[in-house]
């Protein structure tokens, strides 16, 4: 057995089965589950009816670089959403399976395991792909801390040059799992320089990129903060993106990796032996829905609603407030976070992800410990209803 699997740490949600082992919440109270960030919006009947219509691709072998119309419209949205010059669609795009395919792949594409001490540099608190990733490609992760203090942004200025020099790759999530923190110009400029001394890839996980709350003002994205930084040959930057969060179907397992041409022949190369050739439907029902943006905007209305109600509930009895984007409220915790959210399940029969689950310990502490993430993901009814549950937990704390 490869040894670095025993590296591997339980996923945050059997950590979070096991703390809820023997509890019995009350059965006069439904449960509502706003641990995991899966999307409970309904899937837009245009995706569903382009994936039936589809099903005749099933007769044959799809190529792992996908289809030219599929690529075609995932370069004009990269256009449409970034104001980017048309990528080079042979080149510069390839679909994947999925957003956590694709992370967990690139490193081990990237990864050069003849250069010793290889490391991985991860947000922290993080997506716990990011980990596994780095271990399964023989590099060990490195993780620097985003903390209320910073903005939740990542303090690179904490990381030494020493551990720079080893770094290969460098994992971003912009917005930010768990915090909702949005990259700004700056922040990507500090980024891009210490690319180019060190020479690490960079890999910008944005799939909540689509989730926000001011349809003037989208988030930033890397490939455009890129191109407005005078980077058009996007060196050494992979942003990779999904239709999970933005459309609704996380079941779909679609999404696109895009930027520097040179790292994506190699990484298409990688995947050709890999097997992870999109199926013909779902290249349609992509196509489709990357072509559409009304229900996008509709599928943000509804999380701005369930924020703008939600949030000041929650903010009377925890620190919390409106994330830059996602559907995440990252709340700081009046004990501790596990016992919070343990309780929380038992008595009001609620659950959401202790902050600890998703960080580990770097520079002496754990920057998740003391907060809960609430994925604001069911119905705006169960939403409220869980906001009441919780301040009314709060109260008797």
């Amino acid at each position: 057995m490869n040894p670095n699997l025993s590296k591997l740490q339980p996923y945050p949600f059997e950590k979070l089965r096991r703390l809820f082992e023997g509890a019995t919440p009350p059965a006069h109270l439904a449960p509502v589950r706003l641990s995991i960030g899966e999307p409970q919006h309904a899937t837009p009947a245009f995706i569903k009816e382009a994936l039936t219509a589809g099903l005749a691709g099933l007769a044959n072998y799809p190529t792992t670089q996908g289809s030219d119309g599929l690529r075609a419209s995932i370069t004009a949205w990269l256009a449409r959403r970034y104001s980017l010059p048309p990528l080079d669609l042979t080149t510069q795009v390839l679909p994947v399976a999925g957003s956590r395919e694709a992370l967990f792949a690139l490193a081990q594409c990237v990864i050069d395991g003849s250069k010793p001490g290889a490391l991985v540099l991860c947000p922290n608190p993080f997506y716990q792909i990011y980990e596994g990733a780095a271990y399964l490609a023989g590099a060990t992760p490195v993780f620097v801390n985003q903390e209320a203090r910073h903005g939740y942004a990542c303090d690179y200025a904490s990381i030494s040059s020493s551990t720079w020099e080893r770094v290969q790759l460098v994992y971003v999530c912009s917005p930010g799992n768990p915090t909702g923190n949005v990259m700004t110009l700056e922040q990507w400029r500090e980024l891009f320089e210490l690319s180019d001394r060190y020479g690490f890839v960079i890999a910008a996980d944005e799939c909540y990129s689509e989730l926000y709350f001011d349809e003037a003002a989208p988030p930033l994205g890397g490939l455009e903060a890129a191109q407005r930084l005078g980077r058009g040959d996007y060196r050494r930057l992979i942003a990779i993106s999904s239709l999970s969060k933005r459309s609704n179907v996380p079941g779909m397992r679609s999404g696109f990796v895009a930027g520097d041409a040179a790292i994506l022949r190699q990484f298409l190369l990688y995947r050709t032996y890999h097997g992870c050739a999109m199926n013909p439907a779902v290249q349609a029902a992509s196509q489709a829905a990357w072509s559409d943006e009304p229900h996008v905007a509709e599928n943000r209305r509804q999380y701005r609603e369930k924020f703008d109600q939600v949030t000041p509930v929650v903010a009377a009895h925890l620190g919390t407030t409106m994330p830059d984007a996602g559907f995440y409220l990252w709340a700081r915790t009046p004990i501790a976070d596990d016992e919070f959210a343990r309780r929380l399940h038992a008595e009001y029969n609620v659950s959401v992800l202790p902050g600890s689950y998703l960080a580990r310990e770097a520079g002496g502490i754990n920057p998740g410990a003391g907060y809960i993430r609430i994925a604001l993901v069911a119905p705006l009814a169960e939403c409220l209803d869980a906001a009441q549950r919780i301040a009314t937990f709060c109260k008797q704390l």
